[in-house]
């Protein structure tokens, strides 16, 4: 029995192209190995009892790609929820977003609001899809709503703190990453969760994403468990 779960995880997944080129695939090939791993890792973060889960699918750094890998990474959220959105009404799973989706593709775009809108009802797990997300910009969404809500004279200058801000950033309403994991060997927070991971635990693996397992989902919570600054916050 595991003991102090963490409320929420937040899951970088990283390496899918490397993996890909390792296997003498496509990097393309590697991103859907990665997407597969994607909805066994839900799965798994259901089973263990964790409250929400954020996956950092696509950041606003990579529109950079080629073009032909962003075409492909911007198709998959098309697939992946008409294949997967009867099993996430099934379960109770709830989909959420993080980022600037007016910039995605129409059919992305679409996509992806009616996962949120078809499982908004939902109360088991909560699925955070971070999508053309970074953590500067949301911090400048935020600090530009907050402007003009004073503007408005919706607010006081007086009332800005923490909690205001919280509520004005993509994840508003819900809690803070307890973990942070990022696979893929880059040991870096990569401009993710900026302003909600101060109090996170990091936890790093060399493992490229498409072999991330729940045996790995359950050994970076079990270290994170044995770190005192962890068990401070239990």
């Amino acid at each position: 029995m595991i003991t102090g779960i963490p409320q929420h995880i937040a899951i970088m997944m990283d390496g899918n192209g490397r993996w890909g080129k390792q296997k003498g695939l496509t990097r393309s090939q590697g991103h859907f190995a990665g997407s597969k791993t994607m909805e066994n890792i839900i799965m798994d973060s259901l089973d263990i009892g964790i409250n929400v889960l954020t996956l950092y699918a696509f950041s606003s750094e990579n529109w950079k790609r080629p073009q032909k890998e962003v075409q492909y990474l911007m198709d998959l959220p098309a697939k992946f929820f008409k294949e997967k959105l009867p099993e996430f009404m099934e379960k109770n799973i709830r989909i959420c977003v993080s980022g600037d989706i007016e910039k995605l593709p129409m059919h992305t775009k679409s996509a992806v609001q009616l996962a949120v809108k078809a499982t908004e009802n939902n109360d088991s797990l909560v699925v955070n899809f971070a999508l053309n997300y970074g953590g500067r910009n949301e911090i400048i969404f935020a600090v530009k709503a907050i402007i003009g809500d004073i503007k408005e004279s919706k607010l006081k200058i007086n009332n800005i703190n923490e909690e205001l801000i919280d509520g004005f950033l993509y994840t508003s309403g819900l809690p803070d990453p307890d973990i942070i994991i990022r696979t893929g060997g880059e040991k870096r927070i990569s401009n993710f969760l900026l302003w909600q991971s101060s109090k996170s635990e990091l936890w790093f693996t060399d493992t490229y994403f498409p072999d991330f397992n729940k045996e790995l989902l359950l050994q970076a919570i079990n270290e994170v468990q044995e770190r005192k600054s962890y068990q401070a916050r239990l």
